[in-house]
Order: C-alpha cells, then structure tokens, then sequence
C-alpha cells in the first residue's frame, strides 16, 4: 500500500462535490456557549479522499456532521455539489442523503435481521430503485465479501461487518462518502482492509471521501488531511505519511503549530458541545 498520492494539475479543475463557507456552530447559550465551529470555509473536491483530524472537541465530527446534513449550521453556508443545504426542509435533506450522499460509521449501524446483502441494498430498497446487479457484483467483489452475503451481522467479524457498511455506502453510487471514525471499533489489520477499500473507493470506483479520524494511519492514506483546532481550519497536508501527520498532530495538542507561516494560534479544544464518537 503506497500512501503518497500525488496531486495532479487536473485536481485543481475538479468540480466540487461538497463545500462550506462561513460555517459556524454554536451549541448552547449565555454562559453555556460553545462555539464548536468558528468560520469555516473549506471545499473538497470530487474524487478525492480527505481526512479531517484534530483533537477532542476540536470541531472535525460537528463539521463532518454539518457537511453531511446530519447537524444544521448556526451560520453560513453548506453545499453538496450544486444544492445549497440552508433552507432545505426535511424531506428534501432526507432525499439528499438518501441520493447523493454515502455514509460509513464506527457503529457499522447494520440492521441485525437482515442478511449482509439485503444490508447492502436497503437504501436502493427503501428509494424503490432498482440495483445495478453488475456494479453490486463489483462492489462486494472487491471488498471480498461474495461468499458472505446471506450471513446475518452477527455471523461476520467487526472487519466483515465494516465491509458490508462500505459496500453499502457505495452501491448506490453517491457523489460522496462520508466516514465518521469508520476504523474506530477495528483491529489493525481489519483497519487496514477497510481502509484499502476507501482508497480504491476513490482511486477506482472515482468516488469522493471525506473521512473523520483521529489515527495518523489512517489518515496517511488520504490525499489532504485537513486539521481543525478550537473550531478553525488550522493547516492542511497534501500526500502525508503518518509520520507527517503524527507530527502536526502533537503541535496541535500541546499548542501552536510550528511548521508553516500562518499557523494557527494556541489550540485550547472546546472539550463540551462536540458530538464526537471517539477522542
């Protein structure tokens, strides 16, 4: 597995498949405020994998969350490609996600009843669309799960499980994918599996990925990691290793980063306000 991704010119003319400008969120009032995002303005480009990390309560799962239509902004504006979520009324933001948007989380959040293949396929089921069997055959062919579909989730490993969330995620083929902590609840080496998976997401299947983590390894196979501290965007990297974000990281929890002009302040995580999973 090589973890160095190298950008080309054409990634700078990519379309958009997700943006925010401006983003704040705000939990709680008076003297219970905690501003969880301060001012964000990010895109991420379609066909990219992006890992968004920083320490605990800095903000990264609330502004996945918010990008995702999961958590509504306090302020500004948020896009999934060319549809600007502020206004959309629940039943459109329902169809967004049901349409366009791909999720992948720690809890693997499978139904216990059903067998890895209907998991698979219950979004395309509950939209009434019918499944392309040659990408389906694609899809769990290259996870390695086809001999395992008619098991129920509890017949299968936490990596098996993870892999059916990714083959699900990706069935319907959804502009973009997004993983809050998605090897959180793994062993090394089924860590390592799914995150094969999410690179071949991008680097095979063309998908966008945009993944919350908090595991340099995981986050070396990205092409930018994106780090926020105290809410803000704070420095970025582009084809890291985990050595290289290992290293940002321990700036940002014992204070200012060091290695670049414009580094951001002190960071001092607002600990209370951010629903985070892990760390």
């Amino acid at each position: 597995m090589t973890t160095a991704h190298t950008d080309s010119p054409a990634l700078q003319t990519r379309k958009i498949a997700a943006g925010a400008e401006d983003l704040t969120k705000v939990y709680g009032s008076g003297d219970t405020t905690v501003e969880a995002l301060r001012g964000i303005t990010i895109d991420f480009p379609a066909g990219q994998f992006t890992a968004i990390m920083g320490p605990s309560g800095s903000g990264k799962s609330t502004l996945m969350h918010c990008l995702a239509g999961l958590d509504v902004a306090t302020s500004g504006r948020v896009r999934i490609g060319d549809v600007e979520l502020t206004g959309l009324s629940d039943k459109a933001m329902t169809m967004l996600r049901r349409d366009r948007i791909g999720f992948v989380f720690q809890s693997f959040n499978l139904v216990p009843t059903l067998s890895a293949a209907e998991n698979i396929t219950l979004p395309v089921d509950i939209a009434g669309r019918d499944i392309d069997k040659e990408w389906f055959d694609a899809v769990v062919g290259r996870l390695g799960i086809a001999d395992r579909l008619d098991h129920l989730p509890s017949e299968l490993s936490g990596g098996q499980q993870q892999r059916v969330a990714c083959a699900r995620a990706l069935v319907d083929k959804p502009e973009i994918i997004f993983g809050d902590e998605p090897t959180g609840n793994l062993d090394s080496r089924s860590s390592g599996e799914v995150l094969d998976i999410l690179r071949a997401a991008t680097d095979e299947f063309g998908q966008t990925v945009v993944i919350v983590t908090h595991d340099p390894r995981a986050a070396s196979y990205a092409d930018r990691v994106v780090f926020l501290a105290d809410g803000k965007i704070v420095r970025e990297l582009t084809s890291p290793s985990a050595d290289d974000v290992f290293e940002v990281m321990k700036n940002l929890d014992n204070g200012p980063a060091t290695a670049e002009a414009g580094s951001p302040e002190p960071a001092t995580p607002a600990a209370d306000g951010e629903s985070e999973q892990v760390g």
